[in-house]
C-alpha cells in the first residue's frame, strides 16, 4: 500500500530511513544490468507500472529546473511553484509558467515516451497492461499515445479558476494577451509586473476568476482519486520499472521502493544512481530513450 501522506515535498534523508524502517527494507546485493535477465521477467509479466520523471522529458529538451543551473532567472522552481508565491505575485507566477507552456509547444516526445506508448499498445493486443505515472506535467506521454495515464502533478496545460474551481484544458498560445513576449528566463530580466486583472481569466458565464496552473505545487495535497488510481495500479502489477526519477520528491519517491518491498521486481532506467536504486532488482545506466526501448521491444515469446 502507499503511503497515505498526499502532500507533494521533497524526501528528506531522516524520513526515509524511518520507511525503511517500518517496511522492514534491507539492503539488496548490487541491481544487475543483465538485459536478458530482464527481458524474461517482462515477457512473463501482464501488469506492468511505469513511474516516469524529469529525466524522460529531459531528454526531449525541456529544462527541468532542477540542480545546479536550474533557475529561472532567479529563483528555482521551488521558489515559484508555491501556493504562497501565487498569493504573493501572480505575475511573476504566471510569466513562469507561460515561458514553461511555450517551450513545451516546441518539444516532442523521444525514443523513451515512443517505446512506453508503443509497449502499451502492443501489449494491450494480448491481453497485457501498461499503466504509466507519472510526475511530469508536460504532456509528453500523451503526445506519444500513452492511454494508460496517471498524471500525479497534473498538467501545465491545464487551468483551474481560484472562484470557481472550474478546471479545463487550455493550450492557447499565449495563454492571455498580456503574456504575449513574456517570461523570459533570462536572470536580467525584470518582472512584466501585469495588473492581476489582465491575467488568464475564467471564461465561465458569470465568473472571470483568477485562474492559476492546474498543477500541484508544493505543499499541495495531490488529488485523492489520481493517487487511488495510483496505488491500485502498483499494488497490483507483476513489474515495475521506474524511468528518469530522482526518487526525491514525494510521495512518488516512495512508489518503487513499496513495490520492491512486495518482492515485485523493479527495473530503475536512470543517468545516476539515486538514494532508492540499491533497493531495486535491475538498474540499466544511460540515457532512457538508448537503454528503454530495447528493454521494451518485441521480446521472441510474444505472437507477431
Amino acid at each position: 500500500m502507499i503511503v497515505h501522506c498526499f502532500t507533494c515535498g521533497a524526501i528528506n534523508t531522516h524520513l526515509y530511513a524511518q520507511l525503511r524502517k517500518t517496511w522492514g527494507i534491507q539492503a539488496m546485493a548490487r541491481p544487475s544490468s543483465d538485459l536478458a535477465a530482464f527481458r524474461e521477467i517482462f515477457s512473463k509479466s501482464n501488469n506492468i507500472a511505469v513511474i516516469t520523471g524529469a529525466g524522460v522529458s529531459a531528454e526531449s529538451g525541456v529544462p527541468t529546473f532542477r540542480g545546479a543551473g536550474g533557475y529561472w532567472r532567479k529563483w528555482q522552481a521551488q521558489e515559484l511553484a508555491t501556493p504562497t508565491a501565487f498569493a504573493h505575485n501572480p505575475s511573476r507566477v504566471w510569466e513562469f509558467y507561460h515561458y514553461r507552456r511555450e517551450v513545451m509547444l516546441t518539444k516532442n516526445p523521444n525514443p523513451a515516451h515512443q517505446a512506453i506508448a508503443e509497449c502499451e499498445e502492443r501489449l494491450g493486443k494480448q491481453g497485457r497492461k501498461v499503466t504509466v505515472i507519472t510526475q511530469n506535467i508536460d504532456e509528453l506521454h500523451r503526445c506519444a499515445g500513452t492511454k494508460n495515464l496517471l498524471e500525479i502533478h497534473g498538467s501545465l496545460f491545464r487551468t483551474r479558476c481560484m472562484m470557481c474551481g472550474h478546471e479545463e484544458a487550455n493550450y492557447k498560445s499565449p495563454i492571455c494577451s498580456a503574456l504575449e513576449g513574456r517570461g523570459a528566463p533570462d536572470p536580467d530580466a525584470h518582472d512584466a509586473q501585469i495588473p492581476v486583472e489582465e491575467l488568464p481569466r475564467c471564461e465561465r458565464r458569470g465568473c472571470n476568476g483568477l485562474l492559476r496552473p492546474a498543477v500541484v505545487w508544493f505543499g499541495e495535497t495531490l488529488d485523492a482519486d489520481i493517487l487511488s488510481e495510483a496505488e491500485k495500479v502498483l499494488d497490483s502489477c507483476d513489474l515495475c520499472l521506474i524511468v528518469g526519477t530522482s526518487s526525491v520528491v514525494y510521495p512518488a519517491a516512495m512508489f518503487a521502493p513499496q513495490v520492491a518491498a512486495r518482492g515485485v521486481p523493479v527495473a530503475e532506467f536512470n543517468l545516476e544512481n539515486t538514494p532508492a536504486t540499491e533497493r531495486f532488482k535491475f538498474h540499466f545506466h544511460g540515457p532512457c530513450g538508448n537503454t528503454l526501448p530495447p528493454a521494451l521491444a518485441r521480446h521472441e515469446s510474444e505472437a507477431n
